[in-house]
């Protein structure tokens, strides 16, 4: 992990940083599902909602990353957890991603999960698929255009597992 970058517990007076992140990264409408309109309120809602365990990521207090933690399924399938993470943009390629995934493993098997499940990874986001085979992430799936990006139309997504 990237020694310079802290990884805590989101609190609410994070929130203002993490809705310039969500923001920034859903425009874009090549990697998460959300329409680039999006509201603060119903992003803020999913991101930091009930039942989340959401976190950031700094460099010197700033927020450049954050991630949530959560249950993929409820009940017999709550064993299993789902994440999702983003990072600001204009600090891409400096471990963050890397840092967040390796943080978000140990703490979900310290929140008792047996796995980690990611049901819609963009396919084309060549980026995130190679960080996750890099920490132990196979592809289980493919699911024929199921992403509608903003660019391309209709493209792939593929289901990511991992054992903790």
């Amino acid at each position: 992990m990237n020694s310079s970058i802290n990884i805590r517990k989101a609190k609410t007076e994070d929130y203002d940083q993490i809705w310039q992140i969500i923001r920034q990264v859903i425009a874009g409408g090549d990697t998460y599902v959300f329409d680039p309109n999006s509201s603060r309120e119903k992003m803020l809602n999913f991101w930091c909602g009930e039942g989340k365990h959401t976190y950031v990521a700094t460099i010197k207090d700033r927020i450049i990353g954050t991630f949530v933690i959560k249950d993929n399924f409820d009940d017999l399938g709550s064993h299993v957890a789902n994440a999702s993470y983003m990072t600001d943009p204009s600090e891409f390629g400096k471990g963050i991603g890397r840092t967040m995934g390796e943080y978000s493993l140990v703490e979900a098997k310290n929140l008792g999960y047996k796995a980690m499940q990611f049901n819609i990874v963009v396919k084309r986001n060549e980026r995130a698929v190679k960080l996750w085979q890099k920490l132990g992430f196979e592809i289980i799936g493919e699911v024929p255009e199921a992403f509608n990006h903003k660019e391309l139309g209709f493209i792939n997504t593929l289901i990511m597992w991992r054992k903790l």
